[in-house]
């Protein structure tokens, strides 16, 4: 279907890809993965070709038609919303358009006649027909009520405009779809369906994402970009990390028997494929786990940073009560009448169907916002500690990552070089890396330095709005792996699916019409009727 051949990319004495040979096959979905800066979304562009590769080439097979989900979000700004998913099928956009342009005429001759019918068979042959029906019924699928189906793409909201264009990407049944974090800014429901989607998608899927649920219910190969090379692994995201963890594990035991090895990866193998029927796609990547051979697992190359989250001193049975909190934004409501009360070991996943409202609540309860109404106390043994979605503020300073940390040290052995750079150090900042200022770290690297600070400042109370942002999937893997640890209480905004079901065990959601307060798993929370008639009922003005 679509052939990488002989594939090098090199930015000058950096070799990104070095003579890399893959084929991505009918019917598969493929997860690219890699450590940041490995060259995931620069393969993508190079599949697409929306850049050329140092030496190699790509090779779609002839009459197959790729779709990509689009990044520039203005591109399409002048079209109305149902024509820019039209126009995710070029071929058919192209015929519809002549056939326009021939029937706007004023003199329309019988050549045209007959070019038109030629056009029709065409557009015909291709469901041209059903073409508005079909993007309507896309977008609607991805929350674009009906009433915004003819508005231009310049007047939609930036979150919406992300859905129109995956509609786009979506639309006309691709043969080869590539999309590049297609979650991004999509909530739970959005994201389940296109999960369904894909899962029963009969073409060749390729996706780079940092959520870990969705390339496991997407998934039938994981694609690793380590060592300039890419490797394709029957199986899902977990499946890959658990057996490259394994592998790894093996390969520090240097005394241990081969065969001990063979039997304990044939195990796994074995387990993993009985629990795969729980898979949407379970029947084909079944059998594709059965075919594995044992060598066909490696250990992977990759850096875990040591996120540890310890408390100072543990708190008592009062950690937050919140009575009748209220905020609004130019006049819209966010959340009305919110009452809380947080208990000792709670770990809660703060949702909203409208960030806004989340964020709002975390400045709030910080000190940092002021509410429309209402009151919260913190009690007396608690301490907190905030991760906000936006931490640019933090790093408005030309300090080194050292001098930085220090700031939030507490003793002299703390401010000592060694001690600030054991922290750093963690979260995989060593050597020369903790002498960068700030203001040149990437996304990822200014969540890491944050990550660090509250590591430091031992917290019995940990907020977090949106922390996986950013983040590769060995931090979020990592991350996730603390907080399931972590012996205080946790208030944490998540879209990582896995991330809200493995560390919760109480779900708040704010709406504009007050709070629903649950102790469920995030999955109970989200696949309960009585709750879901709720949440409609509540999200209404």
């Amino acid at each position: 279907m679509l052939t990488v051949s002989n594939l090098s990319v090199q930015f000058g004495k950096r070799v990104l890809f070095d003579d890399v040979n893959v084929t991505f096959t009918q019917g598969n979905c493929y997860g690219i993965i890699g450590a940041n800066g490995a060259g995931k979304s620069t393969f993508l562009k190079i599949l697409s070709g929306k850049m050329d590769p140092t030496s190699g080439h790509i090779h779609l097979e002839p009459g197959k038609r790729m779709s990509v989900l689009e990044q520039d979000h203005y591109a399409y700004d002048e079209h109305p919303v149902l024509e820019t998913v039209i126009r995710g099928n070029k071929p058919l956009f192209a015929i519809k358009k002549e056939m326009d342009d021939i029937y706007a005429k004023e003199d329309f001759s019988d050549a045209d006649g007959e070019r038109v019918g030629e056009l029709q068979v065409q557009f015909e042959e291709m469901n041209g027909w059903s073409a508005d029906s079909d993007a309507a019924a896309l977008l609607s699928n991805l929350g674009i009520p009906e009433e915004f189906h003819y508005t231009p793409m310049g007047d939609m909201d930036g979150k919406l405009k992300v859905r129109v264009l995956l509609a786009q990407a979506l639309f006309g049944n691709p043969d080869v779809l590539i999309m590049d974090e297609p979650t991004n800014d999509l909530d739970f429901e959005t994201i389940n369906w296109l999960e369904n989607f894909l899962a029963n998608y009969d073409n060749t899927v390729i996706v780079v994402s940092h959520d870990r649920h969705f390339l496991d219910a997407v998934c039938t190969h994981i694609s690793d970009i380590d060592f300039g090379k890419i490797s394709h692994y029957s199986g899902n995201y977990t499946f890959w990390y658990e057996s490259s963890q394994l592998a790894a594990r093996q390969r520090a035991q240097q005394n241990k028997k081969a065969e001990e090895k063979a039997k304990e990866l044939q195990e796994f193998i074995q387990r993993f494929s009985a629990n795969v029927a729980k898979s949407k796609q379970a029947t084909s990547r079944k059998k594709m786990l059965e075919k594995l051979k044992i060598d066909d697992i490696k250990p992977s190359s990759r850096r875990y940073p040591a996120i540890i989250f310890e408390q100072e001193r543990e708190a008592g049975d009062q950690i937050l009560h919140v009575e009748g909190l209220s905020a609004s934004l130019e006049g819209e409501v966010l959340f009305r009448n919110v009452d809380i009360n947080l208990a000792k070991g709670d770990k809660v996943a703060v949702i909203s169907r409208d960030s806004r409202a989340t964020t709002a609540f975390y400045e709030i309860i910080n000190g940092k916002e002021e509410p429309d109404s209402g009151k919260y106390q913190w009690g007396v043994t608690t301490s907190q500690s905030y991760l906000p979605v936006d931490n640019a503020a933090y790093f408005d300073n030309d300090l080194t990552l050292v001098d930085w940390l220090r700031q939030w040290a507490k003793t002299e052995e703390e401010r000592e070089e060694v001690y600030v750079r054991g922290f750093l150090g963690k979260m995989l900042f060593s050597g020369e890396e903790a002498l960068k200022t700030g203001r040149v770290l990437s996304g990822g690297e200014k969540v890491r330095c944050m990550l660090s600070r509250m590591m430091m400042l031992r917290a019995n109370v940990l907020m977090l709005d949106e922390p996986t942002n950013h983040l590769d999937l060995e931090s979020i893997t990592a991350f996730n792996n603390s907080l399931k640890n972590f012996k205080g209480t946790v208030m944490f905004t998540t879209h990582d699916h896995e991330f809200a079901q493995t560390v919760a065990n109480r779900i708040i959601e704010l709406t504009p019409n007050g709070a629903i307060d649950r102790y469920l798993t995030f999955d109970d929370y989200m696949d309960d009727p009585a709750i879901r008639e709720q949440r409609e009922k509540m999200y209404k003005r």
